[in-house]
């Protein structure tokens, strides 16, 4: 495993591969590791990169909670760092999230080839009513704390979010991180990207598992629609890690994309 420094933070990656470089970002929680069987698989026509993102894997946490647009940065800088020229990209569910993010950048142009997203993150979802049950209660116990003086304001915020009844209006996913990574992600998941999509030039294909819950196809089809040169395809009997329910036809799509023999 290699290490790339960013803003003093070593961020652990590995390298696989010969060929066309390709970028493979993993989804939140995960890790490089997760990615490496479909990584090794397109390692015989592909220089693959797969970084463990800050706060993942081998990567420790940044100093302070990052939001989508601090992962852009990262990544672009990685990119060019590494002078990967313009590599492709593959990325899962918070990697999607990312590259939606910098795709939309003008100056990423140049620095970004092909895309594909797999079980992206980033749109609106559909709330049920418990959501914002929880939601506006949140609102209602923050509310006196918001009256204090700015010095007692933020440990009684911190006694407040240590709280039984506080943890428990959060996510599973939020329930189970502390410090930087907790405030990292309430502002990636609170952030909605759809007005990033019409600025995105980029080819991109969007290969979804039909029974994906954490990003139900209804969000792909809303990708399809709102980037003007996406498409997207359907993998049936897959889920949210649609590479490892069939891999095989996972891999055979991508690399068909990959290799420009679709488009």
């Amino acid at each position: 495993m290699a290490t790339y420094t960013y803003h003093n933070l070593p961020v652990h990656y590995k390298k696989i591969g010969t060929g066309q470089p390709l970028l493979i970002l993993h989804g939140w929680g995960s890790s490089s590791g997760v990615m490496m069987p479909l990584a090794e698989k397109l390692a015989t026509t592909h220089t693959c990169y797969i970084p463990d993102l800050p706060g993942f894997g081998s990567t420790n946490p940044p100093d302070h909670a990052w939001t989508v647009d601090n992962y852009a940065d990262f990544t672009f800088s990685f990119i060019k760092d590494l002078n990967l020229g313009k590599p492709d990209v593959l990325a899962h569910s918070f990697g999607g999230r990312i590259m939606l993010k910098l795709a939309a950048r003008i100056d990423s142009q140049q620095y970004v080839g092909k895309i594909l997203i797999t079980g992206g993150a980033g749109m609106k979802p559909r709330r049920k009513a418990a959501f914002y049950l929880k939601k506006y209660t949140a609102k209602s116990l923050k509310a006196p704390f918001l009256l204090l003086p700015h010095s007692l304001r933020s440990p009684a915020m911190d006694w407040l979010r240590n709280t039984a009844l506080w943890r428990s209006l959060g996510s599973g996913d939020y329930q189970k991180l502390q410090g930087v990574m907790r405030e990292t992600f309430v502002k990636t998941v609170s952030e909605y990207l759809e007005p990033c999509m019409p600025g995105i030039e980029q080819e991109i294909l969007l290969l979804w598992g039909k029974d994906d819950e954490a990003t139900p196809l209804y969000q792909a089809q809303r990708m399809e629609k709102g980037i003007p040169s996406a498409a997207l395809v359907i993998i049936q009997n897959a889920g949210h890690y649609a590479f490892l329910d069939q891999p095989s036809q996972f891999f055979h799509i991508a690399k068909a994309f990959l290799d420009n023999k679709i488009s």
